[in-house]
């Protein structure tokens, strides 16, 4: 009865976290470039109570002979689950029209490289992009967005990641209708001989391994051992999508999926529940059967 018990609590536990995932998926349903997470459960180690056999030839029985023997397999009791992954799923989501001009989405694989107020790196797929007061382009949280300056700049997988500096336009004052392209490419009309130029371009990254990445809050990721280091690319290439302005990338969440997995985890958690209160239920039969 012990064993039934601690059992179902470790089902408890782990339909429990299933429910945490799952509310934090729908709180972040309207949540622009979210990516939903899902639970995976594993079963734990078995008590073995007969070892499995193997069969044996025999003759007739009597007179000496043997007897022959199909053999067993294991008699085995589990001592409950335990929460195996949980992932998070970077399939891409839909296109959320804004009509802001330096609101980007990412039609395809990649990320923004940003860097916040400390020095650190992060990489997003939220282009909400802004220009501050002294011309640097930032992101809605305010980090700074990397990429490389000039006319002709190109950034491959061959691009030294301490090379990317901070996008700046310090003459802001020269240009007209600043925009970013689908590559990428910061351009304006210079005000001087009414023509168009390139300022700079904004520098993607792609991972080996997307899942493997760190959801440190603010819809920013962090390079981990497991997702691999970043390869530099740039919008519009073989392993990048083009960039899309006017809009953003919306939630992946999938509502009828998040309500459906609610419903299987709230009767999981029922069930466990009630397997407890049996087992407690024959636990004091069998302390009434001192009376």
């Amino acid at each position: 009865m012990i064993r039934s018990m601690y059992s179902a609590v470790t089902g408890l536990r782990n339909h429990q976290t299933m429910l945490d995932v799952i509310g934090n998926n729908i709180s972040n349903v309207n949540t622009v470039g979210f990516k939903s997470s899902r639970v995976l459960f594993t079963d734990l180690f078995y008590q073995t109570i007969a070892a499995a056999t193997e069969p044996t030839a025999g003759g007739a029985t009597g007179g000496g002979g043997q007897t022959a023997s199909g053999g067993s397999n294991p008699m085995q009791i589990g001592y409950g689950s335990a929460v195996s992954t949980i992932d998070m799923l970077m399939t891409r989501s839909g296109f959320q029209q804004t009509s802001r001009t330096l609101d980007l989405y990412i039609s395809g694989e990649g990320f923004f490289v940003v860097r916040d107020n400390s020095g650190a790196n992060y990489y997003t797929r939220v282009g909400s992009l802004r220009f501050n007061a002294v011309g640097q382009l930032v992101d809605s949280n305010n980090s700074f967005v990397l990429g490389l300056m000039g006319a002709n700049s190109t950034i491959d997988s061959n691009t030294d990641f301490n090379s990317l500096e901070i996008i700046e336009i310090n003459n802001f004052e020269d240009y007209t209708s600043l925009y970013i392209d689908r590559e990428g490419r910061i351009r304006a009309t210079d005000i001087t001989t009414n023509s168009i130029v390139t300022l700079g371009r904004i520098a993607m990254a792609t991972f080996p391994n997307n899942e493997g990445l760190s959801q440190e809050g603010n819809m920013y990721f962090a390079e981990t051992p497991a997702s691999g280091g970043p390869i530099l690319s740039q919008a519009g290439s073989a392993t990048v999508g083009e960039l899309v302005s006017g809009g953003l990338e919306m939630s992946n969440v999938d509502l009828t999926k998040e309500f459906t997995d609610m419903i299987i985890a709230q009767r999981g958690f029922q069930a466990n529940s009630r397997v407890i209160t049996t087992s407690d239920q024959v636990l004091e039969e069998l302390v009434n059967l001192k009376r």
